[in-house]
């Protein structure tokens, strides 16, 4: 059987791919030898701007099947009949670390699904914790700038992270999060997931219910010690990607239970903190979890540079049933996620196939044209205008999710005060639910970071914080960061 030809960019057939074109044996190269040229000017452009932030990632496709009838609550279709499969690309990602960082290090870990369901791709963009360490989005690229690599020293300072968190005491929750036993998972699969955010179901009646989404593993949750992390980093700076392409490959297939909270929009104004603080979390015994479905991954992408380093997730990606919510985190990533990947992938980023509509029929329907990698599958005779008198795609005149109402004046405003706002009661109450063990190594972990302090200020105003949240977590902290620092 006789091998396909090699070709150029252009399809003409190489002659030879192992000797540059020369001036005579041994002579200088020839700028008309096109397959060199072409080679190296290809190498150069290889690579992307990479995410600011969720650099480090790892993806797989699946399907998500609805178990359980929540129509009650929502008309999205894809929800709508127990039994119902719809695939699904799932990215994991560490944070805060550059593309060539490890995967078992302390950090948050993106959990991002994008549904491609029959009315458009839904997107599902959130974390492997509830919570997070901001809730207005004015502060992100400030508290982003704190954890990455100082622009002198070109490292992590422990002085920049400790300083933004000592100036924002709402982190006291997510900072107990992660410097818990939960800050760095065994793997991906053997870690939860949450929205995180507060969204919008509606149903088909037009009554609007607040959602936050929990995906709890099927695997169990596995974590590491600082300790344990540092081994496996050291030997295998991959392993997480490593697990989750063996484990699949090998027929193991991940898998995630979704049940959501509902509160009926009518009661979000009187709750006794505001619902749309990113930073809380809704207890349980207010807004039990209800069993939605089962989140599957059974196939690993083909090429990890197209579909996990050129998938884009945007919270905006809303379907009929499901919309946004006053989470003031969530208002400002509907724009900025969306625009990164305009940045990075280019405009045209939603006609790759990662990231293109697959049950839509013809794809995307709309009259967006040109830019770069532009393609043009409406053909020749499709308008770029709208409204038109040619049969172009026309809107529906049904509202996604339910309008909200809105009053007062413009302004920079506080989030509105409920009768039981707080930075750090529920800070206090998971140090509370935690084992003695796992106490000692939350403090450990804390201590660990806040003694490399150079500012004794930085140090009080982040003890402070520990100590609101509980005294007996305040004085353990003060007592163990003394320590270290008179070592």
């Amino acid at each position: 059987m006789s091998k396909r030809v090699l070709t150029t960019e252009s399809g003409a057939p190489v002659a030879d791919n192992q000797n540059s074109a020369s001036a005579g044996v041994g002579g200088p190269l020839l700028i008309q030898d096109q397959q060199l040229l072409e080679k190296l000017a290809r190498f150069n452009r290889e690579r992307i701007p990479e995410r600011v932030v969720h650099a480090r990632g790892s993806g797989a496709y699946g399907h998500f099947e609805v178990t359980d009838d929540v129509t009650d609550y929502t008309f999205a279709d894809f929800l709508g009949t127990v039994g119902k499969r719809t695939e699904v690309f799932v990215r994991f990602s560490t944070v805060a670390d550059s593309l060539g960082g490890a995967d078992a290090v302390r950090d948050p870990r993106g959990f991002a699904v994008k549904f491609y369901t029959e009315e458009g791709n839904y997107d599902l963009v959130g974390n492997n914790t509830p919570v997070f360490f901001i809730k207005d989005p004015i502060k992100f690229p400030d508290f982003i700038h704190s954890q990455k690599r100082d622009p002198f020293t070109g490292k992590q300072e422990p002085d920049n992270v400790w300083d933004f968190w000592a100036h924002s005491p709402e982190a006291t929750h997510q900072v107990t999060w992660l410097m818990g036993d939960r800050g760095i998972p065994a793997s991906y699969r053997h870690m939860d997931g949450f929205g995180s955010h507060t969204y919008q179901w509606t149903n088909a009646k037009g009554e609007a219910f607040f959602v936050k989404y929990h995906f709890k593993t099927d695997q169990g949750i596995r974590c590491l010690t600082g300790e344990q992390a540092a081994q496996i980093a050291g030997k295998d700076p991959n392993s997480h990607q490593t697990d989750l392409l063996q484990a699949i490959e090998r027929g193991v297939h991940p898998s995630w239970t979704l049940y959501v909270q509902l509160m009926p929009a009518a009661e979000a104004a009187n709750y006794r903190f505001n619902p749309f603080d990113l930073t809380k979390v809704w207890p349980h015994a207010d807004y039990p979890l209800k069993r939605v479905g089962k989140l599957v991954l059974n196939r690993n992408p083909d090429n990890v540079f197209a579909e996990v380093e050129q998938a884009a997730f945007s919270p905006n990606n809303f379907v009929p049933g499901i919309g946004p919510s006053p989470d003031k985190m969530l208002q400002g990533r509907l724009f900025a996620y969306a625009d990164a990947h305009r940045y990075r992938l280019g405009v045209n980023h939603t006609l790759l196939p990662v990231n293109s509509p697959k049950a839509v029929p013809g794809g995307a329907q709309n009259y967006g044209r040109d830019g770069f990698m532009a393609l043009n599958p409406q053909g020749r005779h499709a308008k770029n205008y709208e409204p038109n008198s040619y049969d172009g795609p026309a809107e529906t005149g049904r509202p996604l999710s339910a309008p909200l109402p809105v009053s007062g004046y413009t302004g920079n405003h506080e989030a509105p005060q409920h009768t039981k706002d707080d930075d750090f009661i529920q800070a206090g109450a998971l140090y509370r639910l935690m084992s003695e063990d796992a106490k000692s190594r939350l403090v450990a972990n804390i201590a660990g970071g806040l003694s490399q302090v150079s500012r004794n200020d930085v140090i009080e105003k982040n003890l402070a914080h520990f100590h609101a949240a509980d005294p007996e977590y305040g004085k353990r902290v003060e007592e163990a960061v003394r320590a270290l620092r008179e070592d």
